[in-house]
This record gives structure tokens, C-alpha cells and sequence, in this order.
């Protein structure tokens, strides 16, 4: 049985890469949207029309910063990180999405 892609929640794709940037460092949007795709065992892909207006987002609130860099296959990519605002930012939306998924699994077992 195949697996069904999973839509991204709308509110959730910040939180994913301000946490993938938090693990891994300094990431490639490519990387970013791999890793992302890894650990939900490929139920959420990213394309770039998802991906690369969420990180310029993030980048205008202040939660990451970009440089230029020089990817693994020598070409030039843009590399983000987080920011201590986007520490911050990450702290803050772990503990609300911790807290509406405990909302909804008591809903859900009742």
C-alpha cells in the first residue's frame, strides 16, 4: 500500500525548519526540504514554491539569517541559520504546537 503525501499545516512549515536548522546548522534549502522529507519518512515534500517564501519570511521576522556559500557538489548556495530570535521563535512554537496536539489527541480518544 502506498503512502499518501501529506499536506503541511499551515502555520507548521516554519516551525519544521526553524527546528532543522536548530539540529543540523547552517542548511541549504535543499538540505532543508531533504531533511524535512527524511524524518517524515517522505509523507511531506517541499517544493520551492513552498519552501523559499517561508524562508524569506523567516529571514524578514529576524528567526534565521542567510550568507552565500559553496554547496557539497561545488556549486553556490545560499545557507541559512537560526538566529537567537529564531531560538527564541522555536522555543515558543514547540510549546504551542505541543500544546494544541495534546488538545487534539484528548479530542480524538473521546
Amino acid at each position: 500500500m502506498a503512502k499518501k503525501k501529506t499536506d503541511v499545516l499551515q502555520g507548521t512549515l516554519d516551525l519544521m525548519v526553524l527546528k532543522t536548522l536548530q539540529t543540523l546548522g547552517p542548511q541549504h534549502g535543499y538540505g532543508i526540504a531533504q531533511r524535512i522529507g527524511h524524518i517524515s519518512e517522505n509523507l511531506l515534500e517541499l517544493n520551492q514554491g513552498t519552501l523559499y517564501p517561508a524562508l524569506l519570511r523567516l529571514e524578514q521576522n529576524g528567526w534565521i539569517s542567510s550568507e552565500w556559500g559553496t554547496s557539497d557538489n561545488n556549486r553556490r548556495a545560499r545557507y541559512y541559520s537560526l538566529t537567537k530570535a529564531g531560538r527564541k521563535q522555536l522555543a515558543e512554537e514547540t510549546e504551542s504546537w505541543e500544546r494544541f496536539s495534546g488538545v487534539m489527541a484528548r479530542l480524538l480518544s473521546s
